[in-house]
């Protein structure tokens, strides 16, 4: 006959009074790791007596029982059915081993006590549906590491456990007691630290008496879930108290890992917003304006780049960028020519011979062979009438001056994008700008966008009507940008794919 559950005598920490009480004719189901065997080897669903000392079962005979059966078994080998109290033979075969871990559970708990079969910790344990909770039982924590499988949802730790023994030298005594383990021998939750450390991602509930109180609750403020007192537990207490400990961890978990998502976000944010540039144009009398969106979601920087800087003798340089992807990757790539060609301008270079620069910066910095990048490049002259122009692959600016519809600059000379051909040279162009003027430098993310449903797509010549008819309205600077960017995202019917980067210089009379 199994021991009666023990009268619950009081409230442990769990919340009482949310699920439905559990069976009494429905057990457990148990597995022991006996010492050095697989936990696949061992016998599943087998319910001890407590009273009674474990004995390894006998396959003697067949079990031709087709039933899931909760037994006590005896020191001669023999199982008797509990609910029909009639005598199914002696021993245990592997074939009713198989049918009856065949059983399905919901829940799957690892209980850690030193004599398992010894003590009445674990009662009857049903779970939310009402199908019995799968227990397996380790004496210490080297079968509890054995057991400990990914499909183990809660361990109940009993606080009584003797932790570990920590390694000791020479050095810290040897084995006379005296040495550097005296911290840790009188850690009353050493072992429950230990079992933290096993399992990280799994719920614990701590045993311990009712009249240690105080050390349940610190080992909740260690890290368990909760703690209950060892001999006042019953099936209906401990099941709840279990499916609680889980949905805890679980939630603890996941935010845990929303908080931390977020703190990456911020970070990643903060990173990307000190990456954009700030242009360097004191002393220059040109007016500068920017639009920069990324296509990735939720990014603040994409594989476009731009900047502008003016140096000791008064040319202003401006530069637009595109790598091709539109990843974390490519951005960073981005980010590192933009640095580069910001140092080279600096140090006085220009034309093709910044460029070729660029482009060895390009090839040892890139991730793959394939990986290629367009720009335009601009020099202004300290009067602001000229410049030069050096493309690569890039699309040719937009220049607008009173009295005259905006225009394309020329792209005759254009030449490859950094990263295609090792040696090639991008030749400089000259441009009259005049003495009232605007200039825009775009990426391609611009033109490319689709106009209304179908795939024909805006386009350069698209684009440039777009803003004639902008100026034509009185718009500039920041608001010329504004309404051109999302023009053409109203135009593609929704946000763009690629990144888009605009830049606009202006010189008034």
């Amino acid at each position: 006959m199994p021991v009666p559950v023990p009268r619950q005598r009081a409230i442990p920490a769990v919340e009482c009074g949310q699920a439905p009480a559990a069976s009494p004719d429905s057990g457990p189901s148990k597995e022991q790791a006996p010492p050095g065997t697989h936990p696949a080897e061992h016998p599943t669903n087998r319910r001890a007596n407590p009273t009674e000392k474990r004995e390894k079962p006998t396959d003697t005979s067949p079990d031709t029982s087709t039933g899931t059966d909760s037994r006590t078994s005896t020191g001669t080998g023999t199982g008797t059915d509990s609910r029909t109290g009639t005598d199914t033979g002696a021993g245990r075969t592997h074939t009713d081993r198989t049918t009856q871990s065949a059983a399905p559970t919901n829940l799957t708990v690892l209980l850690i006590e030193d004599d398992p079969a010894g003590s009445p910790i674990v009662p009857d344990l049903l779970d939310q549906a009402g199908k019995p909770i799968r227990v397996r039982t380790a004496r210490n924590l080297t079968e509890a590491g054995r057991l400990l499988t990914d499909d183990v949802h809660c361990i109940l730790l009993d606080l009584a456990l003797s932790a570990p023994a920590p390694a000791r030298t020479s050095a810290d005594g040897g084995g006379n007691g005296n040495g550097g383990g005296d911290a840790e021998d009188h850690d009353e939750l050493a072992v429950l630290r230990h079992v933290l450390e096993l399992a990280p991602r799994h719920a614990v509930l701590a045993l311990t008496s009712s009249s240690d109180a105080e050390r349940g609750a610190e080992a909740v403020a260690v890290g368990a879930q909760d703690y209950l007192f060892r001999d006042e537990l019953d099936g209906r207490l401990l099941s709840r108290a279990i499916r609680y400990a889980v949905e805890r961890k679980r939630s603890d978990s996941a935010e845990r890992r929303l908080a931390e998502g977020r703190l990456r976000a911020q970070e990643n944010r903060r990173l990307e917003r000190g990456l954009l540039p700030t242009p360097l144009l004191a002393g220059s009398p040109l007016r500068f304006a920017a639009r920069y969106r990324p296509g990735r979601s939720r990014a603040l920087l994409g594989g476009d780049f731009y900047d502008v800087v003016r140096t000791p003798d008064g040319t202003v340089h401006a530069m637009i960028g595109d790598v091709c992807g539109h990843g974390p990757d490519e951005a960073a790539l981005g980010v590192e020519l933009r640095i580069a060609w910001r140092a080279l301008t600096l140090a006085g270079l220009c034309g093709d011979e910044l460029l070729g620069t660029l482009q060895q910066v390009l090839e040892h910095e890139r991730s793959d062979d394939e990986i290629f990048a367009t720009l335009c490049a601009v020099d202004i002259s300290p009067d602001g009438r000229r410049a030069g122009l050096c493309l690569a692959g890039h699309p040719s600016p937009l220049l607008s001056r009173p009295g005259e519809p905006a225009r394309l600059l020329p792209y005759d000379n254009n030449g490859p994008a950094l990263g295609l051909l090792p040696g090639a040279r991008w030749p400089r162009m000259q441009v009259e700008l005049g003495a009232e003027w605007s200039l825009m430098l775009y990426t391609d993310g611009l033109i490319e966008g689709h106009v209304g449903e179908g795939r024909e797509r805006l386009g350069q010549d698209g684009m440039v009507e777009m803003v004639r008819r902008q100026l034509a309205e009185g718009l500039a600077g920041e608001e010329l940008l504004r309404a051109t960017v999302n023009e053409v995202r109203e135009l593609n019917g929704g946000e763009l794919a690629d990144d888009v980067a605009v830049v606009l210089l202006d010189r008034t009379a």
